[in-house]
Parts: structure tokens; sequence; C-alpha cells
């Protein structure tokens, strides 16, 4: 496949990222865009020299050679599985479903139809984590012992999102559970969730927690420890710590700018950058890169369906946990 045309399903904000990343890749390039709004394809199409499509349109086109599904999560399942019966690659964001049922379901209809199918977890290619990652794997600090993952949202989501959401483990934290199993490289074999209403009480009233901690087992002994929070004053904070027997790895924040003021009062610096959009730009970019030189290859992307339904088994594990305050065998 020397050039990979796109159908775009999902012109909205992720979806305006995603056709960026792929204007940046070379041998890339989007072609059709639907989208429920038809300005914001119209917007994304002109942006892009596409054509404005209906759903069943792109599915029949001749002009599309894989698909970017970033539409709504309810959206994501039954589209895959139309990517399936044409028989057409796609890059879908998280999750599959807010179900594991209808979710392991869908992966069973995709896999069977033999299709590349690639997950959004973009934070794997992210250059600061992915770095962390080839020096574990160097044996940098030897075996490890505890993971520690830090993600804070600067400001929470309106409660009418958080209605719709799938609740903080499905939505946010589902991110973490993907990291959290990449960095151990073993399956967490146990898991214990807790969680507050401390920035908004519009969100417990909503049935979901702002705040939550999230502590995973393994076969081997090693320790996970996830933190979220729905607020951040200072900006998006997102930092991994890596503990093992020869030392220490840590990946921080990625700032607003690297000057400091240093004076009689103390050191001052910028804050972290304030939005995932900002923060992630380039792992938007380098994981549709990827998904772009394994449909050219005939590779297999990093992350998959089978990835997604394993971070939603997770999620659903957090859920039970954090209702019933017992720990969950996995």
């Amino acid at each position: 496949m020397a050039e990979v045309r796109f159908g775009l399903i999902g012109a909205g904000r992720i979806g305006q990222v995603h056709a960026l990343a792929v204007q940046a890749v070379p041998g890339a390039r989007i072609t059709e865009v639907v989208d429920v709004l038809p300005a914001a394809a119209e917007k994304i199409a002109d942006k892009f020299a596409a054509k404005v499509v209906s759903l069943d349109e792109m599915f029949a086109s001749s002009n599309v050679d894989a698909f970017i599904i970033a539409s709504s999560t309810d959206t994501h399942a039954p589209l895959l599985e139309r990517c399936a019966a044409v028989g057409k690659p796609v890059f879908c964001e998280k999750p599959i479903d807010l179900s594991y049922a209808r979710a392991e379901a869908c992966s069973a209809a995709v896999q069977a139809s033999g299709i590349t199918c690639m997950l959004g977890f973009n934070r794997r290619f992210d250059p600061q984590f992915a770095y962390l990652k080839k020096q574990m794997e160097a044996g940098v600090i030897g075996k490890l012992e505890t993971l520690i993952i830090t993600s804070r949202d600067p400001s929470p989501p309106p409660a009418e999102y958080i209605k719709v959401s799938g609740g903080l483990f499905r939505d946010m934290m589902i991110h973490d559970f993907d990291m959290a199993r990449w960095l151990l490289g073993e399956e967490p074999t146990r898991l214990y969730a807790t969680g507050s209403v401390l920035v908004d009480p519009a969100i417990g009233e909503a049935g979901d927690v702002d705040t939550a901690s999230v502590t995973l087992s393994t076969q081997s002994g090693a320790i996970a420890i996830i933190t979220n929070s729905r607020r951040a004053t200072y900006g998006y904070d997102q930092r991994i710590e890596a503990f093992g027997e020869k030392g220490m790895l840590q990946a921080g924040n990625q700032l607003e700018n690297t000057v400091k003021f240093a004076g009689a009062e103390g050191v001052m610096g910028a804050k972290p950058q304030f939005f995932f959009l900002e923060r992630y730009a380039d792992a938007y970019r380098i994981e549709l890169t990827h998904f772009v030189a394994a449909l050219q290859q005939g590779s297999k992307p990093a992350t998959s369906e089978e990835d997604g339904l394993a971070a939603l088994r997770l999620a659903d594990a957090a859920v039970q946990s954090l209702k019933t305050g017992q720990p969950v065998d996995l």
C-alpha cells in the first residue's frame, strides 16, 4: 500500500487532531469526511482537500483505503463491525464500547475478519514515556518493583458529559490502565480501587467520582499505583515513576516553556501545558505514523482491540472494587 487514503468518521475535536496528524504523515491523506454535523465535516474537508460524504457512501467508496473512527463512544462498536464487514483496516479511538460484553463481541468480529485494527492509546507513543519504557527494557533500573502513574486534568468536565462518559475509570483512567499493562510487562492479578467526590458535587450526583486511586498487584510482586483527579489548578499533570532494584526512572510534566526566573525570593518556572491536545500533540502524530507504517509494511500495530478489551476489563474491575470496598482478583 504505497499511499493510504483515509476516511475520517467524526469531525469534532479529536477528529480534527487526527486529521492534522495524518497531514504530517508522508504517504497518507484524508480523502473523505463524515460527521452528523455537516458544517464540522465541511470545515475539515475544505482544509485538507477532502470530500464530505454520507456514512454509507464512505463504506462503499473506492477512494478510501482505511478508516479513522473519531466519533462518539457509542458509535465505535457498530462502526468497527462495518469496517470488518467491508474488509478495510481501521484506527479507532478508545474505548471500543462502555460495555465489556459488547466490546468483546465487536472484537471477535474484527478478529474474524482479519482486518488490521489499532486502538488509540496515544500515550504509548509519547516520546518521553516511550523513552522511559526503552530504558526499562534496557535494564537501567533492573527488576521493576513499583510503578506510579499520575494523571490529573486541569478542570472537570460538565456533569452532562460525566453521565454519558462511562465514569472516571472507563473514560479517564483507561489510558493509565493501558500504560500500566505496557510498562509492567505482565497482566495485573489483583486490583483495589478507592474514590471520592472532592472537586465537583455535580459529578457525585451524576453517580461518579472525581478523585480516585487504584492499586494493581502482579504475579511477580510488582505493584502499580494510579492516581487520577479531575482538577489540577496548575495544568495538565502527567507523570510516571518506575522504581526498581537498580534505581528509578521518572518522566515529568511537559512545561509551557523552559524559562526559569531566579531571584532573592526563590526560583520560578512555567506551569505544565494546560490540556491534553497540547501535551500529546507529538503522540497523536507518532501513533498515526506508526499505523500507516504498519499498513504499508503489513505488520501488526502496537495497540489493538485486544488492548482495548484488557484496559476495559481493568476499568470494570475498578468500578466493582469501588462499589464493594473489596479487592478484585483478575
